[in-house]
This record gives C-alpha cells, sequence and structure tokens, in this order.
C-alpha cells in the first residue's frame, strides 16, 4: 500500500492546462523523482497535494484514506513539508519566527523561544545547514535563505517531504551533504518528492522516476533499470546538443570592463574588498563561491543598482561609476539577477509588458509617451518564437508561466537590443535539462561573436563548462583567478571556494573530492 497516491488530477488556469488526469505514488521509505520540462506541470501538482492550489479534477489518498487540503496548515497537519524552488518566507521576520510561522509551539503563547533555538540548533549542526537563527530573512543570501526553508521543513517532522529543486544553490560539498540528509530520512521512513532537472541527482538519490510532459504522465520507471539518456528522450523527447564550444583564441580581445579596487561596505560590514577584474571581448569569466559572499553584491555595482564606496569601474574606456543603471543598458550592460521574481520581473504583468519593460521609451514601441501596442505585441511574438516561450499568448500574466519560461522572458529582454557584456547571475537555476542546453547556448553564442559574459552561478559544473577564466570569490574577495583549461587545478580550486588560501592537507584532500565528483557528475548528466 503506497503512503501516498495522486489520481486522476486535473488543474486548469486561465488559457492554460497545468495538469490534465496526473497519477503518482509514494511510499514510506522511498524517493520518488519527478521529472520535466519547464512548464510540465510538475511544481502546479504539488502545490496541489500542499494545499496551495485545489484540483479541478481528481483525488489524493494517504495510507488509503482520502484527504483534501484547501491549505498547507492543514497539509502540514497530515504531515506533509514543501520546500519551494522559491522559498515561502517572510523578509521581514528572523529566521527563527520563519520556523515556527503557523504554529503553536508547546506554551503557546508564552513560547519558550530558548528552547525552540536549541532545538533548530541541533537540527542545523545534525545536517550540516548552519545559520543566524536572530537574521531577518532579508539580510541573508539566496542560498541561506534555502537552508531556512530546509530546516523548517525538517523541524516540522513531516512524514512525507517535497523538495522543488532543492540543490539549485548548493556546491558539490553541500548537495552531497544535502544527500546525506534524504538518505537518513528515507531510512526513517519518510516518503520523498523530490523535483530536480540534474540527472546525475536523479540516479545517485531517487529510487523511482516519474516523468510528466504538458501536464500529461509520461512514464515512471524504477531507477536502477533506466539512465540519463533515455530520461531526457521521455522528458523533451529529442537528443540533447551540445553546442557550448568555446573560440580558439590565442590572444585576449579588446578590454571591454575594467573594475579596480572596488569596495562596498554596508552599515559596518564590509561586502566587497578591494575587487579587481578585468573582461576582455570574447571570453566568458565565470565566478565560482559559495553563495553570500558578495557575487551578486558584485553583479550589481556593475549594473548599477548599487554605488561602490570606493575604486572605479571602467567600461569601453570610460567609467561608469555615475551611470545610472539605464544608462548603462544603453551603453551595452545587460543583467540577468538571480532573484527573477522579486527583481527580474512584475509578476501582475503579462509577458509583452515584461518583454518590452527595457525599451518602451524607444520606437517603435512608443511614441511621444504613447505606447504602440501591435509593435509590442510583434516583437513579444517574436521573442517567444525565437526564445521558445511556453505562453499560451503575449498577454498572459508572467506569474502564470513556469520558472523556466519565467527566466527566457528575462533573457529574452536582456539580449533585445544585443548588448556588449552581460551580467548572468545563476542563469539556469531551476530550469530542465532543455532549456539550460538553450541559455548555455546562448550565452556561447554571445562569447564566440566577440560579446562578454561575466557568468555566476553557484553550480560549479555550469562555471567549469562555459568559463574561459574562473575567478573564486570568498568574504567579498577575489581569492584567485584561473585559466579553465586541461591544466586547471581542481584541488586550489576547492580550497579556495572554501577559504583555504594555504591549502593544508586535509584542504587538498577535500579539493581533489570537488574535483573527483564533478569529473563523475559530468559524465553521468
Amino acid at each position: 500500500m503506497a503512503f501516498l497516491k495522486m489520481e486522476g488530477v486535473s488543474k486548469f488556469f486561465p488559457g492554460v492546462i497545468a495538469n490534465k488526469n496526473v497519477s503518482l505514488e509514494v511510499d514510506q521509505g522511498e524517493i520518488l523523482a519527478l521529472l520535466g520540462e519547464n512548464g510540465a506541470g510538475k511544481t502546479t501538482l504539488m502545490n496541489i497535494l500542499y494545499g496551495l492550489y485545489s484540483a479541478d479534477e481528481g483525488e489524493i489518498y494517504i495510507n488509503d484514506k482520502k484527504v483534501f487540503f484547501s491549505s498547507p496548515r492543514k497539509a502540514i497537519k497530515a504531515g506533509i513539508g514543501m520546500v519551494h524552488q522559491h522559498f515561502m518566507l517572510v523578509q521581514t521576520l528572523t529566521v527563527l519566527q520563519n520556523i515556527i510561522l503557523g504554529l503553536k509551539p508547546k506554551g503557546y503563547p508564552f513560547i519558550d523561544y530558548k528552547k525552540i533555538t536549541n532545538q533548530i540548533k541541533l537540527l542545523s549542526n545534525k545536517y550540516g545547514l548552519a545559520i543566524d537563527v536572530y537574521k531577518r530573512i532579508s539580510e541573508l543570501s539566496v542560498g541561506e535563505q534555502q537552508r531556512v526553508e530546509i530546516l523548517k521543513s525538517l523541524y516540522r517532522e513531516a512524514k512525507l517531504l517535497i523538495f522543488d529543486e532543492p540543490t539549485a544553490v548548493l556546491t558539490p560539498q553541500e548537495t552531497d551533504e544535502f544527500f546525506d540528509i534524504l538518505q537518513k530520512l528515507k531510512e526513517e521512513g519518510h516518503a520523498i518528492i523530490i523535483i530536480t532537472h540534474r540527472m546525475s541527482e536523479i540516479m545517485q538519490v531517487s529510487d523511482r522516476v516519474t516523468i510528466l510532459r504538458d501536464g500529461k504522465n509520461v512514464v515512471s520507471l524504477k531507477t536502477n533499470e533506466t539512465n540519463p539518456h533515455e530520461l531526457s528522450l521521455y522528458m523533451i523527447g529529442r537528443e540533447l546538443k551540445d553546442d557550448t564550444t568555446k573560440n580558439d583564441v590565442k590572444t585576449k580581445g579588446e578590454l571591454l570592463l575594467s573594475i579596480k579596487n572596488v569596495t562596498l561596505k554596508e552599515k559596518s560590514e564590509t561586502k566587497l574588498n578591494h575587487i579587481n577584474l578585468n573582461i576582455h571581448r570574447g571570453e566568458i569569466i565565470g565566478i565560482a563561491g559559495v553563495d553570500g559572499n558578495g557575487q551578486n553584491e558584485l553583479a550589481n555595482i556593475i549594473a548599477g543598482i548599487r554605488k561602490c564606496d570606493d575604486g572605479e569601474i571602467v567600461f569601453s574606456g570610460e567609467s561608469i561609476n555615475k551611470r545610472t543603471v539605464l544608462e548603462r543598458f544603453n551603453r551595452g550592460i545587460a543583467y540577468v539577477p538571480d532573484d527573477r521574481h522579486k527583481d527580474g520581473l512584475v509578476m501582475d504583468l503579462d509577458v509583452s509588458h515584461n518583454l518590452m519593460m527595457r525599451s518602451y521609451k524607444k520606437e517603435p514601441f512608443s511614441k511621444h509617451l504613447v505606447l504602440n501596442r501591435q509593435s509590442i505585441i510583434k516583437m513579444a511574438d517574436n521573442a517567444i518564437k525565437t526564445y521558445s516561450i511556453k505562453t499560451p499568448n503575449t498577454t498572459t500574466d508572467v506569474k502564470l508561466l513556469s520558472g523556466g519560461n519565467q527566466q527566457k522572458v528575462i533573457l529574452a529582454r536582456e539580449l533585445y537590443e544585443n548588448p556588449e557584456l552581460i551580467v548572468v547571475s545563476q542563469p539556469t537555476r531551476g530550469l530542465d535539462i532543455g532549456a539550460t542546453e538553450n541559455v548555455r547556448m546562448l550565452l556561447s553564442e554571445m562569447r564566440n561573436s566577440n560579446k562578454s559574459v561575466l557568468l555566476i552561478s553557484a553550480d560549479l559544473e555550469e562555471v567549469l563548462i562555459l568559463s574561459d577564466q574562473i575567478a573564486v570569490m570568498f568574504g567579498g574577495q577575489i581569492v584567485g583567478i584561473m585559466n579553465n583549461d586541461e591544466n586547471l587545478d581542481m584541488q586550489k580550486l576547492g580550497a579556495l571556494m572554501g577559504g583555504h588560501l594555504d591549502q593544508p592537507s586535509d584542504v587538498q584532500e577535500q579539493g581533489i573530492l570537488m574535483g573527483s565528483h564533478l569529473k563523475e557528475v559530468s559524465k553521468q548528466g
């Protein structure tokens, strides 16, 4: 008897069939991988299970008992926990407050915060999820917020745990640690559903795989009876291409961007400490490092969102320290932020308005402050076709698209005016393998057409695949810059990412393990 059964579940949004007659099941002590392209309906299905949405058709059973969850509170009470791809956290509250939000701990309303803090710290230490429980969510990096979501789910001791892209912000070592968590939970009898696009993760941790395409069931397979190639074919219906080849250029192109001794302080904390970095035409510079070490601050400084306290940024031979975000964009600097919901899109506007947000003041999109709707729709139609954005039409609210298709909207907008430099932060986070392939090809095409890319990614495998040079950030500093070639010292790279500049023997071993891990991932994926 399966612990959970979902039978014939359908969900419809205006103009969108999110799920159509979907069925799946998972037992206690089992890890089920839910696989599918962006927009295939995976997250919607899990949101139904978690009580965020109500199914239009179909039934849900737990231990053969029919259930209906009209809210997450009822799902949590029934023993279901979910870690969302886009975090469900209150930015103004502390970590501790978020973890117990909606609960009534023993002794409520007289809450023993010291006791709860100790419980959270025990969980943190047990699973390697270090976090300051007194910090506000708004003060945390994306990776740290992910840890809070995981801790929140573990604290509530759910019997069924749903993880939506849980490793997207983790380093290889952190990913391995998270997999250890899953194995412990599995051994303790928890049922686990994990949504991930990384084939190596599916093959490593899952017992079964259920694949969705266009909101419908395609197939369910035992993991030990399949392989990444077969899963890819079921998921996207075609062979993957590998077109991230680099131009064989022995001499550097023209210097395009020069960052000189840039420093950024926030209150009493130094976020960036004398950053120096040069980016030439025809190259991709990858930034490696654990989230929260100044990567986002660096991206914001270059894009003009934040102003540096000291130092200079020179673009095409001109200092742009005093240039606004719009002026920098018009000069050829595009920016894809890591948080597409908060910083990249206006969720309540439709696809066409989000696509023309950078260019709405220019002809042919407007004249004398009057928008030309026909030109806007034409541009949006072309972008949808060029970037394979899955949307019913140009007037669909962008909030109704999947995360991957939202990312494509941002990329289409930022690349529309053919920028000279694009700063991309976590460009493939949460994207399926087909969409990831498309994004990486776009970035490679920019490099090969003599443009420049600054790639910030928590996915070290991605940095290794795309970059010509890799700059490692730790503690707000660039602690090393390495050529990405056959002589790349993975031992040194792993040590630098961990902040170990002297590379003692235990750190050297850690770096070697990281290199082995990535080579194995590359073979599997």
